[in-house]
């Protein structure tokens, strides 16, 4: 009855490290290394394109502000 208790838990734990542990740590290991590497040039001309409609969105923002403080002063006090 001890030896199947045993060979119970000790069966999935060799096959755990085997075959799952060895493939997690690369897996991991290789996730860390591609953070550590940072933006890939795709990635970089992405965010630059996305930065620059960011910068574009906020000076249409400001004047559509400029405009409605022109027309309707109390136009932020409306809730």
């Amino acid at each position: 009855m001890d030896g199947d208790i045993v060979a119970l838990i000790l069966a999935p734990l060799i096959i755990f490290l085997i075959f799952v542990a060895p493939i997690w740590l690369i897996l991991h290991y290789r996730s860390k290394k591609q953070v550590s590497q940072g933006l890939s040039a795709e990635e970089q001309v992405a965010l630059q394109e996305l930065a620059g409609k960011a910068e574009a969105m906020s000076e249409r923002i400001q004047t559509l502000e400029a405009i409605l403080d022109s027309e309707a002063p109390e136009w932020r006090n409306r809730a």
